[in-house]
């Protein structure tokens, strides 16, 4: 199966337990690999014949600086059913990083979840 990755994407969002983690933006680090097929693209030259990145990029952005969640699993979650409505995706990988997860209220750490979701 072919891949798009769009690794490294930056957003400072409001995602976490705490009431001061929903108020204070914090970064947040994601990675997608989308799994698609890219034959007709190769052949083509033509952007729709493939996942158009920038397009999900953006959907993502939304996604995570518009909503708040306690969990960084429901917002992988989330992220991975708004990509697979894309019809050109077959599977994601999600990997969400919370550079500075609250593990006490007092010491932040980074975590991260990666989720892979598959349609069938």
């Amino acid at each position: 199966m072919d891949k798009i990755i769009l690794p490294q994407m930056e957003f400072m969002a409001r995602h976490g337990v705490f009431a001061f983690e929903k108020e204070q933006p914090q970064l947040f680090r994601l990675s997608l690999t989308m799994e698609t097929d890219l034959t007709a693209a190769g052949k083509s030259d033509d952007l729709a014949d493939t996942v158009n990145y920038g397009e999900i990029y953006l959907q993502v952005k939304r996604l995570v600086e518009e909503n708040t969640f306690d969990l960084i699993e429901k917002l992988a979650a989330e992220i991975a059913a708004k990509v697979l409505a894309n019809g050109r995706v077959s599977g994601v990988t999600v990997r969400v990083e919370k550079a500075g997860a609250q593990v006490t209220s007092e010491v932040a750490i980074p975590a991260c979840v990666e989720m892979t979701r598959r349609k069938y």
